[in-house]
């Protein structure tokens, strides 16, 4: 069972997670995360063998102005969630985000290092993972990344939209991360429900792809990969100004340093991410 049907992570999910089964996936007209008795009772009716929540609140600057509900849709409904997994014996994985994170450290996060977000999406993030780990049972709370793909609301669409209409872009250089390919990450939670299927692993995984980069990086490298196929690219830009993240304020504060380890969740499950730039082109040759 995948909550979240039409996020870019669950789209893709429904593709992925066909493998293993029938795959039910459930959106916010069925179940909404805003009203916690819904997940109960969604559970309870399908009783799947596995449950993956993809559901969100992921506008991180209104967020700032609607702690309360990202707090119940990112924090108390999951808390309701594994609750409920864990009376029926259900596994979960959840997914959660570099954003927990206050981003001072100079190298990759560490599951092990101490979370201390600074804006309210994370802090609501948080409370999920908090309240997942409280109430015990089998899980995989996901940490990622920068998470773009083809379709839906995300970095790498805006920058192809803004690419068609602007020949020069600003953009923040002293933010770092991992921009991560949602197919990948639905790929890798298939092997993440493999391995809980023979083992009991729990604990919280960062699943990232290889590489670093800066938004600034990522955009230019989106612009050149779409450039050379030429014949369907219809782009203006023709340049990429680096810019400090004080130069664009913006409602909620971003961490300067998302780069996360992904050595646990190798050990754990094997699961080895491509370069950032090896998932990069792949979208960018599909299309």
């Amino acid at each position: 069972m995948v909550f979240g049907k039409r996020g870019q992570i669950a789209w893709e999910l429904q593709r992925s997670l066909a493998v293993l089964g029938e795959v039910k996936a459930v959106g916010s007209d069925e179940v909404c995360f805003s009203r916690p008795d819904e997940v109960v009772s969604a559970l309870r009716e399908y009783r799947p063998d596995f449950v993956v929540n993809a559901c969100g609140y992921t506008a991180v600057d209104k967020a700032e102005d609607e702690e309360q509900l990202a707090s119940i849709i990112n924090g108390h409904s999951v808390g309701v969630l594994a609750e409920e997994a864990r009376k029926l014996n259900i596994p979960l994985v959840h997914y959660s985000t570099d954003y927990v994170f206050d981003g001072s450290k100079s190298g990759a996060y560490l599951e092990s290092d101490e979370p201390s977000p600074i804006n309210a999406y994370g802090r609501s993030k948080l409370l999920g993972e908090k309240l997942i780990q409280q109430v015990g049972g089998r899980h995989a709370i996901l940490r990622v990344s920068w998470v773009y793909g083809a379709r839906g609301a995300n970095f790498y669409r805006t920058m192809l939209r803004l690419g068609e209409e602007r020949e020069e872009l600003a953009v923040v250089d002293d933010q770092i991360g991992a921009p991560t390919w949602c197919r990948h990450l639905s790929d890798g939670t298939v092997h993440v429900l493999k391995g809980m299927h023979k083992s009991d692993i729990s604990g919280i995984f960062h699943l990232t792809p290889q590489g670093q980069t800066s938004w600034c990086g990522f955009a230019s490298e989106i612009f050149r990969l779409n450039h050379e196929h030429a014949q369907k690219c219809t782009l203006r830009i023709e340049s990429v100004k680096a810019i400090k993240t004080a130069e664009y304020p913006t409602r909620a504060k971003r961490p300067l340093n998302s780069v996360m380890s992904s050595g646990k969740i190798a050990d754990a499950f094997g699961i080895e991410l491509p370069h950032w730039s090896t998932s990069l082109r792949l979208v960018s040759e599909l299309g």
